[in-house]
């Protein structure tokens, strides 16, 4: 019988497996200084700047690029604070994340910072700060050299930010300087809280490149430009800064004035940049004069836009070109705020046709000799949701300006036409009174006036002869083609024709007899000369000479002569005196609605009483 059983271990065995776990812990205790070794000699040979710190903040050691990079021996850097060495507590946002990645509750910290060398020089410097390995406290700065980075993406930025003609400022570079002007933190903590600006537009300036050329209109812009800088230079002498000189495009500049005076200095500033412009420009043998205009701004920084300062200098631009050219405009709120009613009312002219806003009053026209109503002149009202009751001086213009009137022109003819018909259904026993509708010019050329007043008459049943259209002296005695036809047409059909404020212009009185015209309405101005009230008062002889001489020549040739603005007793008086037919004003009635005429109607006599007054 034979078996096997185990012993104790031989000692040749023991002896093995001593020297196997004396060699790998050997080994190990090798590795680790070999590694260390060579992590030391990669970071001091490193070409990248490098520097370990401590959780406190303290540099423990520096490879030689990163004293190179900041002018200071390596050796000497251990214990200096990191934050010194790299300007890493400028600002407090950087500074905020620093510490957190020192006490390790942040990953990584990449800034840019802008160091100042020894020698004089500065570089910008990417820093980026990343915690060591887990088991090592600390963290690592490795720091590039991006100056050349940088300095590139200026020279493009300046490329981007300035225009290439002038080498001013461009629109970008402009609006960014003032959104930045306008915030708070810029002007809370000093300076003046207001700010001024003048934008400023050649005149005629198109006029030099479609006849010289476009490389003449560049040089001529850089003429301007730098006349323009030379006067914000000198006006920045005795300040903190000069004004910005921007090009916005075109021929259009800005001077951008931040923490102004007042209005006072930007006034100065806007007389300057004109006396500057006004010296001729000598240009490769051409010598051009021109002026400009320019819109002036100035208010408080503080609730104030880009968009709306650009839109108040804009529009204060348009109104320096209105008033003249080569001249300077102020800001103006209460011109700017009838501006901006005068747009409200031409966007909701057409649709307030059709909603119905419109209604027709009536002033009477009063016989002078008999006192009795013979007619109405039928004058449109505005009833606006915002603006209250208008009057025709406030939105007539506008109808013009945009073709409105011709519609509106439309119903007023319509609605006038069936009232009158309405009152002589209403009164038969008396005798039937005419209306009078005002017509304008565009009516004429836009519309087939002769053919719409045809279609309302026989649609309302009223005869022509108490239809009454009124244009202006203007219109009518410079007539031709269309329109004369337009009236003859009109004549012939039975319809009266009347020329309003007439006196006024600069009127033919043989192109008049011409005319197929049967009313003359003397202008207000002429009535008032008549006003007087204390009889030892008297008009002006002037006045009275040639009220008698037109109403005469009129009557020569057959036509009638309604005064307009009759106020006083006085004034109907001479007025009747003279031979004027028909007087019309607040002596007899301020206009009234259809159901105060009808009202007038049953008065058998109006004269030199006022009546109709609500």
């Amino acid at each position: 019988m034979s078996g096997t059983s185990e012993g104790p271990t031989p000692a040749a065995d023991l002896d093995r497996s001593a020297v196997t776990v004396s060699d790998k812990t050997y080994r190990k205790s090798y590795d680790e200084t070999t590694d260390q070794k060579t992590y030391e000699h990669a970071f001091t040979g490193a070409a990248l700047p490098m520097a370990v710190v401590d959780r406190e903040g303290l540099v423990t050691t520096a490879n030689e690029a990163f004293g190179t990079l900041i002018g200071a021996d390596p050796a000497g850097l251990p214990g200096r604070v990191a934050a010194d060495l790299l300007d890493l507590a400028s600002d407090a946002r950087t500074w905020h994340a620093y510490r957190e990645v020192l006490r390790g509750r942040n990953a990584k910290l990449r800034c840019t910072r802008r160091l100042k060398h020894p020698d004089g020089h500065s570089v910008w410097a990417q820093v980026t700060i990343s915690p060591l390995a887990k088991d090592r406290p600390g963290v690592l700065l490795s720091v590039s050299d991006i100056s050349e980075r940088r300095e590139l993406q200026a020279r493009l930025r300046h490329l981007q930010m300035h225009d290439p003609v002038t080498r001013l400022p461009n629109r970008t570079l402009f609006f960014e300087r003032l959104s930045a002007a306008l915030e708070a933190e810029s002007y809370e903590q000093s300076g003046t809280g207001r700010i001024g600006l003048c934008y400023l537009d050649l005149d005629g300036f198109k006029a030099v490149n479609d006849t010289l050329g476009h490389r003449v209109g560049d040089r001529l812009l850089a003429a301007v430009a730098e006349r323009l800088t030379r006067v914000c230079d000198e006006a920045g002498f005795a300040r903190a800064g000069a004004p910005l000189v921007a090009r916005l495009g075109g021929d259009e500049f800005a001077l951008l004035v931040e923490d102004s005076t007042g209005t006072e200095q930007l006034a100065d500033l806007a007389e300057s940049a004109l006396a500057a412009l006004q010296a001729p420009f000598d240009l490769a043998g051409q010598r051009l004069s021109l002026s400009a205009s320019i819109g002036v701004v100035e208010r408080h920084a503080a609730g104030t836009t880009a968009t709306g300062l650009m839109q108040a200098a804009d529009t204060t631009l348009y109104w320096a070109k209105a008033d003249g050219k080569s001249r300077w405009t102020l800001f103006d709120p209460e011109r700017n705020a009838h501006r901006m009613t005068r747009q409200a009312l031409s966007s909701t002219l057409r649709p307030a046709i059709e909603r119905g806003e419109f209604v027709l009053e009536y002033q009477p026209l009063v016989g002078m000799e008999d006192g009795r109503l013979s007619g109405v002149e039928a004058l449109v009202r505005w009833h606006h949701p915002q603006f209250g009751t208008l009057t025709p001086n406030r939105f007539i213009g506008l109808a013009e300006e945009d073709g409105s009137i011709v519609p509106l022109g439309r119903w007023a003819l319509t609605t006038a036409c069936r009232q009158a018909r309405r009152w002589q259904l209403d009164h038969p026993g008396e005798p039937p009174i005419f209306v009078s509708v005002n017509v304008a010019v565009r009516q004429v050329w836009d519309s087939d006036l002769v053919t719409d007043v045809a279609a309302t008459l026989a649609e309302t049943g009223l005869a022509p002869h108490l239809l009454q259209l009124e244009l202006t002296e203007s219109a009518v005695m410079g007539s031709a083609g269309r329109p004369l036809q337009a009236l003859q047409a009109l004549s012939d059909m039975g319809v009266r024709i009347a020329i309003d404020d007439f006196g006024t212009g600069y009127s033919n009185l043989a192109y008049l007899s011409r005319l197929p015209v049967s009313v003359l309405k003397l202008d207000g101005s002429f009535v008032r000369g008549f006003q007087y009230d204390d009889p030892g008062d008297r008009p002006n002889p002037a006045d009275e000479v040639v009220v008698e001489a037109m109403i005469q020549l009129a009557h020569r040739l057959g036509l009638t002569v309604t005064a307009e603005c009759v106020e006083t007793s006085a004034q109907a008086s001479r007025l009747r005196h003279i031979g004027c037919d028909t007087g019309q004003g607040w002596l007899y009635s301020r206009p009234v609605t259809a159901d105060r005429i009808s009202e007038l109607l049953d008065t058998k006599s109006y004269a030199d009483t006022p009546v109709g007054n609500p």
